[in-house]
């Protein structure tokens, strides 16, 4: 911000009181202003700050919690695969009946567990989009211009 400096009408004891006061008080509003404006910037900027740390935290738990989630899938599915080597050695043994069982039971099992991996495969996809969205909101974030400040060059010059 580039401005001129306002000249004064030389008085008997100096310059002219009136005008100087003036633009004083043109200088003084336009620092309220300004401040008051950086300050809403400042408010923004935080509430933004407070909504990434906020999305943040939450992709971290969800994050965590589909860890669990595939611990514990890779768990059922070692379990799983173990019982239905299991029920099929035994079923061997058995009727063809006892054999359509187990089967069904392990492609119930199997279909659930690739549900849950497609689950949480599409939440982090979710996640992580919204985070790469709102990081380009942020890096999209800029401040507004200030205003051409020649008006009160030629407002001062009006004055005199």
């Amino acid at each position: 911000m580039t401005t001129r400096r306002p000249t004064f009408r030389i008085m008997k004891n100096g310059y002219d009181r009136f005008a100087v006061d003036d633009v004083m008080e043109q200088y003084a509003a336009q620092v309220a202003f300004l401040q008051r404006k950086l300050e809403l910037y400042q408010e923004q900027m935080v509430e933004t700050t407070e909504k990434l740390e906020e999305l943040q935290t939450r992709y971290n738990e969800i994050e965590r919690a589909v860890d669990v989630r595939k611990d514990a899938a890779d768990s059922i599915t070692r379990l799983s695969l173990q019982e239905a080597n299991d029920v099929m050695a035994r079923a061997q043994n058995n009727a063809d009946e006892i054999v359509k069982e187990a089967l069904s039971v392990a492609r119930s099992i199997l279909l659930d567990l690739s549900q849950l991996y497609t689950e949480a495969g599409e939440v982090k996809s979710d996640l992580s989009q919204q985070l790469t969205d709102l990081q380009k909101s942020l890096d999209n974030f800029k401040l507004p211009k200030l205003p051409d400040m020649d008006w009160l060059e030629e407002s001062d010059k009006e004055l005199h």
